[in-house]
């Protein structure tokens, strides 16, 4: 039988939970209940951010905005509100009041929706994917001023694993701290592989062994592979298989994020096995498969394989019936993978006591025991070099080694597709993988009219 890990929760999350009257209300990861504040609004953070502190001199605590993003299963939310409840019981004179605001997605449009109303909230949880666009429309500050004015600023931005800190910076400046950060990785059912004959301990390694397991585990209840290709999660997806098979590692964009490279050779490649996997081989669902379904169908056991985000390693931890295992994202050429999630960003424009508050948040939110366990309760990949020191992260890897293949991974991933106006060039790259998906266009045409069409997006910033 499969032994059950019971991942520890955070200290006092229950009573922080039920006690929030100092974060807002309840909230949970399928939408529920969002801080009183409203997820647009962010009202009781005071009606002048930028002018200057309601609290500065007054006695009265200075309470901040805090939007916040779930997208994955599980408990995200709660843990959320649990550590901002723990963050203002250490600091009285700080209210830090979060604000569930649903996907990424709906996290960017309403922070535009705050901005334009004049209360953006403090601080924030964004894609660092969203880098560029914060930083060239004004929405977030750049954060140096305030890691050099930090005793030990620059000793702490060092401890950032690369592979998460790489993606925080535009022109030389950092604009966005690594908090909730992820590798896609394989999760495969291992009584599946025993029922056809497979060895559970040796997972696919190369696209070849993907599409010979694929079709040994596919039957008329279940398919073998499971990929995500709806709009917003496909692109991720594509990062690692064009990655998988550049002829040296190049990714779908240049470093300055003013430049794509979406028709490549091994890019068309790339999005034709994708096909191939539906329409050829028949091992993977028809159609646009949705990023939300793919956990649920795997622990339903519908499908035998998932590329998803480690981020849904408590999810599938905790309510799996069987055995899985998780491993390195099968290679073409070489091996690679994306990386994704979220990062804490600033407002630009605030007073410099709730600057200062922010960024107090933000340390507390990243230290190495805080960021271990926030990767215990999630199965997000701790960001930090030094929370692998901690016992909670020793401890974790020895009862769940799972969880341990999205970090030993980081060493070849690489980010995810990151421009500047970055949701309009994932929307072109995202539509035209739908149009071949769906049949309208084959591989090279989808791929050339996304490329034409984001060079001419991206051409304002050259």
């Amino acid at each position: 039988m499969r032994k059950k890990i019971a991942l520890v929760t955070a200290a006092g999350l229950l009573a922080s939970v039920v006690a929030l009257s100092g974060c807002g209300g309840g909230s949970n990861s399928s939408g529920g209940t969002s801080s009183a504040q409203g997820a647009a609004g962010g009202a009781g953070a005071g009606e002048s951010k930028a002018e200057g502190g309601d609290a500065a001199g007054s006695g009265e605590a200075l309470h901040l905005t805090f939007y916040y993003p779930v997208n994955v299963g599980g408990s995200a939310a709660q843990l959320i509100e649990g550590l901002c409840s723990d963050f203002n019981a250490e600091n009285p004179d700080i209210v830090v009041e979060p604000v569930y605001t649903g996907n990424y997605d709906d996290t960017v449009t309403k922070l535009q929706t705050a901005v334009q109303g004049g209360t953006p909230p403090e601080v924030f949880v964004s894609l660092a994917t969203q880098r560029f666009t914060m930083a060239s429309t004004g929405m977030a500050m750049p954060l140096d001023d305030l890691i050099a004015a930090d005793p030990d600023g620059q000793e702490y931005i060092d401890d950032f694993l690369p592979g998460f800190m790489e993606d925080s910076y535009v022109d030389g400046q950092i604009y966005s701290i690594p908090f909730q950060r992820s590798t896609m990785v394989m999760f495969y059912n291992k009584e599946a592989f025993k029922e056809v004959g497979l060895d559970p301990e040796k997972p696919p390694t190369t696209w070849d062994e993907l599409v010979e397991y694929g079709q040994k585990l596919t039957n008329e209840n279940r398919y073998g592979v499971g990929l995500a290709l709806n709009s917003g999660s496909a692109q991720w997806a594509f990062t690692g298989f064009c990655l998988q098979n550049s002829e040296n590692g190049e990714n779908l964009m240049a470093e300055d994020g003013k430049a794509v490279m979406f028709d490549t050779p091994g890019n068309i490649e790339a999005l034709q096995f994708w096909l191939d996997l539906q329409n050829k081989y028949e091992i993977m669902a028809p159609g646009i498969v949705q990023w939300t379904d793919l956990p649920t169908q795997f622990l339903a056991g519908e499908v035998a394989m998932i590329y998803h985000t480690t981020g849904n390693m408590a999810n599938i931890s905790q309510n799996a019936e069987f055995d899985f295992g998780t491993c390195f994202l099968p290679a073409g050429k070489r091996q690679g993978a994306p990386t994704g999630g979220g990062n804490f960003y600033i407002s630009n424009g605030l007073s410099e006591d709730r600057i200062q508050a922010a960024w107090k948040f933000i340390r507390f939110m990243t230290e190495p025991e805080r960021a271990a366990q926030w990767a215990l309760d999630t199965g997000y990949v701790a960001t930090r070099q030094s929370c692998f020191d901690t016992d909670l992260i020793k401890n974790y890897y020895e009862e769940l080694p799972q969880a341990k293949v999205a970090f030993e991974q980081i060493d070849v991933a690489k980010p995810e597709l990151t421009t500047y106006n970055a949701a309009e060039i994932w929307r072109i790259l995202n539509d035209n993988i739908q149009s071949a998906v769906v049949g309208d266009a084959t591989p090279e045409e989808a791929l050339k009219a996304a490329q034409e069409q984001a060079t001419e997006v991206l051409a304002e910033y050259q």
